[in-house]
């Protein structure tokens, strides 16, 4: 008997009942443990374990450099804020005069004077890139701001009339609210047979707001000079003395309106597509866009009864975070930054540019953003499109 065929008899498969060496059992692939996702190109995945229970969040590396990139720039210019002036301050002298601290004439200027118009500009700049950004992503348009839709212009014409007291005798945070929701009504209105989307919504939130446009300028013309000049700086848009009862409700308006955005971050990339596909993703569509829209018009009519309607920051701030940041969502963070650094530094521009002499803010960002709408329709952005 030849080897080959010795081999082949001692085999267990051919002689059972030799003993034979035993194979330890493999685990199945059930019993083995579920590799980890990877995460996407451009992403970082922070997982953690609690009492069991993995969890995990998916950060955008784009979109993190872009927010720190905006924070700091920001903070950098708030500082030039507090410093640059008829009263030239040195950084630290303003950062002690902003703790209470160093020359008495520092800590007026500073914190009387100079903190509250820029905690009007961080807070109003914000919350209209903020709107801007919710409801350029509600109308997939870059167009579809609460400035070009007739929003701001409504809200100015109610807070114009709380100031002049015609009508019902409110503030002006809640008057401009009525003026920001009766804009939105009487556009959407105009616009029900053809929806949000689309050119023609955008023509008619164009009159909507001329008219309420030429309503201000009526009330303006009917009273005396004195209260006119009180009413004047929310035609234009200025942060020069501006309520502190208004800024609170502003502050407060947009901590929650950021809170909430944030909330239904995904619901709002998911709007970007097709109703079809965004229901197909679990998106409730008429509710996501009912609440993306009762944010904007919050944060709009709010930001107007402080700052009055410097419109060109809803569409500069999101415009320049969808740029910065990557394409995977909606940039709601860094709109919001964006239109907080665009605010403080058209303030400070009027500011210096022709001291002592100052130019309201709402006159520098519309000449900033002039050219800068031009450059958007000669542009297109694929990110929109059907």
């Amino acid at each position: 008997m030849t080897s080959r065929s010795i081999a082949y008899a001692t085999s267990p498969r051919t002689a059972p009942g030799i003993n034979a060496a035993v194979t330890p059992p493999t685990a199945s692939p059930a019993d083995s443990p579920a590799p980890a996702a990877k995460a996407p190109t451009g992403t970082r995945q922070l997982t953690w374990r609690f009492r069991g229970h993995r969890g995990a969040v998916l950060f955008d590396r784009r979109g993190v450099v872009t927010n720190l990139g905006l924070a700091l720039a920001l903070a950098l210019v708030a500082i030039a804020s507090l410093c640059l002036g008829s009263l030239a301050i040195s950084p630290l002298a303003a950062l002690q005069g902003l703790a209470g601290f160093g020359d008495p004439m520092n800590v007026f200027v500073v914190r009387e004077l100079r903190l509250s118009r820029l905690m009007a500009g961080l807070a109003t700049g914000a919350a209209f890139a903020l709107s801007g950004c919710l409801m350029q992503t509600l109308a997939r348009n870059r167009l579809a701001t609460p400035g070009i839709i007739g929003i701001d212009n409504g809200a100015t014409a109610f807070a114009v009339a709380s100031v002049l007291g015609v009508g019902v005798g409110l503030a002006p945070p809640p008057m401009a609210l009525a003026g920001a929701v009766t804009a939105t009504v009487i556009t959407f209105a105009l616009a029900s047979d053809i929806g949000t989307r689309g050119y023609r919504f955008l023509v008619a939130g164009i009159g909507v707001g001329a008219i309420f446009g030429a309503l201000t300028q009526l009330l303006l013309a009917q009273v005396a000079i004195d209260a006119a000049n009180a009413a004047y700086p929310w035609t234009v848009g200025s942060l020069n003395a501006r309520d502190a009862a208004s800024l609170t409700w502003l502050e407060i308006g947009l901590g929650l309106g950021l809170i909430a955005a944030l909330w239904f971050k995904r619901d709002l990339a998911c709007l970007r597509f097709a109703d079809s596909v965004a229901t197909g993703l679990g998106v409730r569509v008429k509710r996501s866009r009912f609440a993306a829209l009762a944010v904007s018009i919050a944060l709009t009519g709010l930001a107007v009864a402080v700052a009055g309607p410097v419109g060109m920051v809803s569409l500069m701030g999101p415009e320049i975070a969808r740029q910065l940041s990557s394409p995977r969502g909606v940039p709601l963070f860094g709109a919001a930054l964006s239109g907080a650094l665009v605010m403080v530094s058209a303030d400070l521009v009027g500011r210096l540019l022709v001291a002592p002499i100052e130019i309201p803010v709402g006159i520098v960002t519309a000449i900033v953003g002039a050219p800068f709408l031009l450059w958007i329709l000669l542009r297109p952005a694929a990110r929109f499109r059907r």
